[in-house]
């Protein structure tokens, strides 16, 4: 071969090895990379190219499904049962919006695209059988689901409801709420459908439950009887407090913090303290402990750290705080913040004799053919009190429920404790306050439901917003839902 000749080779060659370098790096190298492009609509096709796993409640209720689309290069897009009621906990599927909460943390499962799936697809280019997603099976009661929604109805507010003894969500219901059918696919009409959703002022996309706090109000009294127990500040119910009233809020010209009408708290024992929710007991409690074992015991609950079950949820806050602003913080009032699910958190330790269990929303991942891919155990997350104080905790907790403000949480034949909050809402309260109710059921074996409720807004007068008369009746359904289905 002449030497021009030779050179030609040469530089081919070297284009060839060019070539086959630039296409290995593009196929092995940022494969990931070019497959998570948003701009890389093959990605997309494929992923509506096929029917979509489903959601499944604990009880076998499947809440979601797929459609053939019409005028599109996507084939099948995503579609609910019930939709509003259910958005708070699957989140949305679109083909022009991506996913969000289950259905965008287990797309993999759902698309069919999970490795763990690496079999059935396979399989299925050989038997020519149609692919399809796996399943999320979840620990949602749809009865405890459909008691919380429609107890909600029109208000602005949220429920988040446990089984204390596992962790287990079994209700997450978040309203104003939204059907995320009415955007799954890609046409114009999808489009304004959200921009709508994305602009309405009452936030119908928040889900309440996990990612809005609130102040939690005389709830919390809860979390600071169970520091004052835990501390050894008081070690039984019955001893007298030594509360004043009015209470004088430390390092303050003389700010009393004052109780909710002539209430029965001077000196009151932390019993009769959480039976009338007295302020003053409470507020003196927290400012005795101080602010750094307040937030100790808050931080033992959950407060404090952001919560995955999968779904991440907004830190509820126990704040770092100077003495006064502890006191009130004690309350329930100040800096303190609680999501719905962390005050459910709550409730579930002392009903669950002080272990507080990880909440969890997933039970298993199923492949198409239902084999189980993963199951979730129940983990304890933390101990905030002893099984001793947990036991005192809860005869007090109980007769709020058969003495106090929270009669309206009774189930007949059944064993209830609870404690109502009516939470300060606005510079200088100017604003409708939040009302809360938390609760748990008691059965023969031990406790099977606890329930947080809050109540944002309604179009009830201001005077008659109390936990007791909003929240109340909303967590006594959802309890009786999930009692309902032990029978």
């Amino acid at each position: 071969m002449n030497k021009p000749l030779r050179r030609i080779a040469i530089f081919c060659g070297l284009l060839v090895l060019s070539l086959m370098i630039r296409d290995n790096w593009l196929q092995y190298v940022r494969a990931d990379e070019l497959n998570a492009h948003k701009y890389n609509r093959r990605v997309q096709i494929e992923r509506f190219a096929h029917e979509r796993g489903n959601i499944i409640t604990a009880d076998g209720q499947t809440i979601t499904g797929s459609t053939e689309s019409t005028g599109t290069d996507f084939k099948y897009k995503r579609v609910w049962k019930d939709g509003t009621m259910w958005s708070p906990v699957t989140g949305y599927a679109s083909q022009i919006f991506d996913a969000s909460q289950l259905e965008k943390i287990e797309d993999g499962i759902l698309s069919g695209t999970d490795n763990r799936l690496f079999f059935d697809r396979t399989l299925s280019m050989f038997t020519g059988e149609k692919k399809q997603g796996g399943n999320v099976v979840t620990t949602l009661n749809s009865a405890a689901q459909k008691a919380a929604f429609e107890g909600l109805g029109d208000k602005k507010g949220a429920v988040a409801a446990i089984n204390p003894q596992t962790g287990a969500i079994l209700a997450l219901a978040s309203t104003p709420s939204y059907d995320p059918s009415v955007f799954a696919g890609s046409s114009n009409k999808d489009s304004k459908a959200y921009k709508t959703l994305l602009d309405d002022k009452n936030e119908p996309m928040l889900n309440r439950a996990l990612r809005q706090t609130y102040p939690p109000g005389s709830t919390f009294k809860v979390v600071t009887a169970a520091a004052a127990l835990e501390n050894g500040l008081y070690s039984g119910i019955d001893e007298p407090t030594k509360s004043p009233v009015p209470y004088i809020l430390p390092d303050t010209a003389n700010q009393p913090l004052n109780n909710e009408g002539p209430i029965p708290c001077e000196n009151a024992t932390l019993k009769v303290a959480l039976q009338y929710s007295c302020n003053t007991v409470f507020g003196k409690i927290s400012a005795d402990l101080g602010n750094e074992k307040m937030k100790t015991e808050a931080e033992k609950f959950g407060f404090n750290k952001q919560i995955f079950n999968p779904v991440r949820t907004d830190a509820s806050i126990y704040p770092k705080d100077n003495r006064p602003q502890n006191a009130m913080a004690g309350i329930g009032q100040a800096s303190n913040r609680a999501t719905p699910l962390q005050m459910a958190m709550v409730a579930a330790a002392v009903a669950n004799d002080g272990k507080l269990m990880k909440p969890y929303m997933v039970d298993q991942l199923q492949a198409p053919n239902v084999d189980v891919l993963s199951k979730t155990q129940p983990e304890q997350m933390s101990q905030p009190l002893s099984a001793a104080n947990a036991q005192k905790l809860q005869k007090m907790m109980e007769f709020v429920v058969t003495d106090g403000t929270g009669k309206a949480g009774q189930i007949p034949g059944v064993t209830v404790g609870g404690k109502t909050g009516t939470a300060q809402h606005g510079v200088n309260n100017k604003d409708n306050p939040y009302a809360w109710f938390i609760s748990y059921a008691k059965t023969d074996n031990g406790s099977p439901v606890a329930v947080a409720v809050v109540i944002e807004g309604s179009d009830t007068t201001r005077d008659d917003i109390a936990g007791g008369k909003l929240a109340a009746p909303i967590a006594k359904n959802v309890m009786k839902a999930v009692l309902d289905g032990k029978k």
